[in-house]
């Protein structure tokens, strides 16, 4: 795809991978459309690409720890812009920031399951006419291989809490979204895939869990481009992708029973169901 005048966000750009694909699209000529919580590290970034010659980013500043925030978040890209060719939803946080203990979003649901996933559940939904008015569009979920199934009886993980358990099932349910989302939205032009870009980036979520990094953040953010750009995966939807390569997520993304339920609380969680 040539993505000269194509209408980019992604969500947690202002660090780690997801500035670094801010970086590189705002290279190839698009209008990237940048979000984060610091000002500071947005300027930075806004600084950087207008040095190199390109366009300056847009930048929205919102905390997806809340619904509210996301709702805010949605509403000024909104009256800001007529279309999205492209959703990148990658803000998160890891197993391990601010601590290993069990916190809670502003709303009351666990933290990682809020940011990881409700957040990008939320914002897509809200976001789906600019989408629908850019298409042929794209959603792109940056899930993990770090995947755990979601116990219903206790999805905010009251008892036998763990980050890592957290954090997995978070990003299982990205996944989980992907597929429902993707069935959802057939016939529409809108595309949704998710991935597991690299394992253990050189990011500051992997240095806060104590993490010596493995991979780099221009690995993760070529298979992050790839699924925003790439002509292969043009018309293809509901797939979950370890770097370049189609692959099997948990067995439970594949358990339609499941997805429903998940679906049914999302949709209640955040507001939309009513």
């Amino acid at each position: 795809m040539d993505m000269r005048g194509k209408t980019v966000l992604i969500t947690g750009s202002t660090d780690g991978v997801g500035r670094y694909v801010a970086t590189r699209l705002a290279a190839e000529g698009a209008n990237v459309l940048i979000h984060g919580r610091s000002a500071e590290r947005a300027k930075a970034l806004i600084d950087d690409i207008v040095k190199a010659g390109h366009a300056a980013p847009t930048f929205y500043q919102a905390d997806l720890s809340s619904m509210a925030g996301t709702r805010e978040l949605a509403a000024a890209v909104i009256r800001d812009h007529r279309r999205l060719d492209v959703l990148v939803s990658n803000a998160g946080i890891g197993s391990q920031n601010d601590g290993p203990h069990r916190q809670e979003s502003r709303d009351g649901h666990e933290l990682r399951f809020a940011v990881n996933y409700l957040s990008g559940f939320l914002l897509a939904h809200l976001l789906l006419p600019l989408l629908k008015a850019a298409a042929p569009s794209r959603i792109v979920n940056v899930a993990s291989l770090g995947q755990h199934p979601i116990d219903f009886d206790d999805v905010m993980i009251t008892k036998g809490y763990s980050g890592s358990r957290a954090y997995a099932q978070s990003k299982l349910s990205q996944i989980m979204f992907t597929i429902d989302f993707a069935e959802e939205l057939k016939g529409t032009g809108i595309t949704v895939n998710s991935l597991h870009p690299a394992t253990y980036m050189n990011t500051t979520m992997v240095r806060a869990g104590g993490i010596t990094p493995m991979s780099t953040v221009e690995q993760g953010g070529a298979a992050i481009l790839h699924l925003v750009e790439g002509d292969d995966v043009a018309g293809r939807s509901g797939l979950f992708f370890n770097g370049m390569n189609e692959a099997r997520a948990n067995p439970q993304a594949y358990d339609a029973d499941a997805r429903r339920r998940l679906r049914a609380l999302s949709l209640e969680l955040t507001g939309l169901s009513s």
